[in-house]
Order: structure tokens, then C-alpha cells, then sequence
């Protein structure tokens, strides 16, 4: 079966679900009625408090356990929960860390793996995992749309960077790849620390998510104007700081994806620094173009298929 996955730093994604980068672990099965992984000797739950920026995310097991949670969500949606599984996984890289693919499949292959899910065992089998560039990978089911367009910037608004690549008519050009440490994390930890010390009031990513979205809320006025002028300027600060990467959206289209640009959609659309803006609006969009590009890839491996490679798409 293929699972392909998005690891996100603020939240895991899958063709079907959404849930948040967190994890805490037990000695013993917590007592609670909840989902709960077996792996490694400890009882693993998912966690609303997501683990702390990773540029690596292949230096200890915590994102292989989340997918191991992605792939038992998958397998539960599809009824497909069975002793063994074999698995070819699709993920992805920002762009510009896209040089490392080797080095991340080789952080999933780890041949068979067991674990138990809410009590059932489990065997997975992982085959294949191919590597693909976050952000090209979203726009790949709209790429028919693309071919007549010379240039476009795909800006990828995530939870700690801001990716951006440049696609020439629908080829990603891996020479142009950047990334800003501008991301939906670091602002959120600026608003939560200025209301605190403004305010004595503790917030979190939701309130600021629903300040900014028009939800319904009971925070003050003055707080709500706080945190609006200060997502609307960090929005603007990432525009401004695009253009000092020569990434110029008065003379390019643009399509904005991940969570920031659902948050900042707003901004953008009203900057006098953005000529032509189009959003993906679907947070498993990474995912749900991984999938693509993965069926596409292994379609092509069928007649060489050797069950123990591993693919980094480059």
C-alpha cells in the first residue's frame, strides 16, 4: 500500500487527515480511551504541544513514530488494519534541503517494522520511499494549468520556514530554491508573548487562528487589534523579504500554499507587492500531490520492481 505523508513541523498530513507534530510518550499504556501506539518499548499518544523546530528531522525516532501513527490512521479510514502491511511511502523535503532526500529515505528503511495500535499488531513492510520537493508537490494536480505559464513562484507559508520555488511552465527549477525561517511558529510565539506581557492574558494558535479567520471569540477588542496588526505586518515582512531574494510577485504569478498562506490570505491578496496571487487552500495538498508523483513513479518500476530499493526522486 502507498501512504504518502507530509511532515510538517507544525502538523503531520495524509491524503485524509490532519494532526498536530506532538507526541508524548508512557512506561505503561496511559489510561485513557484514546489512540495509542506500541513502539520501541514505550506506549506513545499524539500530543496537542508539537515537538520543537527540527531542521533534521532524521535525528531521533519521533517523526518515524508519527508515521507510524499516519500510516494506522490511513489503515483504520481504509479498514485495511491486517498483521502485515507492505508499504511504499511517498514524503517530501522544502526544496532547498532537497539535496538531504537519501539521507531521509534511509531514515524510513528500516525493513520490517512492528508495533501495536490500539491493542492490534502490526507488521510493516517498507519497500519503497520516494522523496519528492515540497510545494512542486502541491501544485501537481493543477500542473495542466501551468504549461502556457513561463514562470511562477510556488510559495510554501509553513510552520517554522517559508519556502519558494521557482517552476518554469510546469519544470521546478532546483537552482532557484529559497527559504526564510519565517513561518505561522515563530509569529504565534511573538503574539502569545506580547499579549502575556501586554495584556497578563494567556493565548494560544487557536485564538490567533480565529482572530485572523473572523471566528467567533470572547478576547477583547484591544486584543484582537493586536494580533491583527501584527499577523497583517508578518505577512508584509515576508513579501518584503522575498523581494530582497529577487523573488519579484509585481512580474510573476504566484501560488501560495500551506497553512501560513491560508492564515495570511487576506494580506496578500491586498499587498500592492503581489500582481497575481493563487492559493491551495488544502492543507494535505503536499500529500495528496506526493501520492501522485509516487503512483506515477512506481507505474514506471513495475517491470524492475526489486522490493527492497529504496527511491529518492531527483
Amino acid at each position: 500500500m502507498l501512504f504518502p505523508i507530509d511532515h510538517g513541523n507544525s502538523q503531520m498530513k495524509t491524503t485524509n487527515f490532519v494532526f498536530s507534530s506532538g507526541l508524548a510518550d508512557y512506561p505503561i499504556r496511559p489510561p485513557v480511551d484514546t489512540e495509542v501506539l506500541e513502539y520501541g518499548g514505550k506506549f506513545w499518544t499524539l500530543s496537542g504541544q508539537r515537538i520543537s523546530y527540527m531542521r533534521d528531522k532524521t535525528k531521533d525516532d519521533r517523526y518515524f513514530i508519527l508515521t507510524l501513527f499516519a500510516i494506522a490512521k490511513e489503515l483504520q479510514h481504509s479498514n485495511s488494519l491486517s498483521p502485515m502491511v507492505e508499504t511504499d511511502l511517498a514524503v517530501g523535503l522544502p526544496p532547498e534541503h532537497y539535496a538531504l532526500r537519501q539521507r531521509f529515505a534511509d531514515y524510513f528503511k528500516r525493513g520490517a517494522v512492528n508495533f501495536v495500535f490500539n491493542g492490534m499488531p502490526i507488521c510493516l513492510m517498507i519497500r519503497h520511499v520516494m522523496v519528492y520537493p515540497q510545494a512542486y508537490a502541491a501544485v501537481v494536480p493543477q500542473s495542466h494549468l501551468l504549461k502556457e505559464v513561463p514562470r511562477t513562484f510556488i510559495i510554501d507559508i509553513g510552520g517554522f520556514t517559508t519556502d519558494v520555488m521557482l517552476l518554469r511552465r510546469t519544470e521546478p527549477d532546483m537552482q532557484f530554491c529559497r527559504s526564510l525561517e519565517m513561518g505561522v511558529i515563530p509569529m504565534s510565539n511573538d503574539i502569545i508573548g506580547r499579549v502575556s506581557a501586554l495584556y497578563d492574558m494567556k493565548i494560544e494558535d487557536d485564538h490567533i487562528a480565529d482572530i485572523i479567520q473572523g471566528r467567533n471569540t470572547i478576547l477583547p477588542q484591544e486584543v484582537r487589534e493586536a494580533v491583527f496588526t501584527t499577523v497583517r505586518d508578518y505577512a508584509y515582512g515576508i513579501l518584503d523579504k522575498l523581494r530582497e531574494l529577487q523573488v519579484d510577485l509585481r512580474a510573476n504569478p504566484a501560488i501560495f500554499i500551506g497553512g501560513g498562506s491560508i492564515l495570511f490570505k487576506s494580506f496578500l491578496e491586498e499587498s500592492p507587492l503581489v500582481a497575481k496571487a493563487d492559493f491551495v487552500l488544502d492543507p494535505k495538498a503536499n500529500a495528496i500531490g506526493y501520492g501522485m508523483l509516487a503512483t506515477a513513479q512506481l507505474r514506471r518500476m513495475m517491470p524492475q520492481n526489486n522490493g527492497g530499493e529504496i527511491f529518492a526522486q531527483g
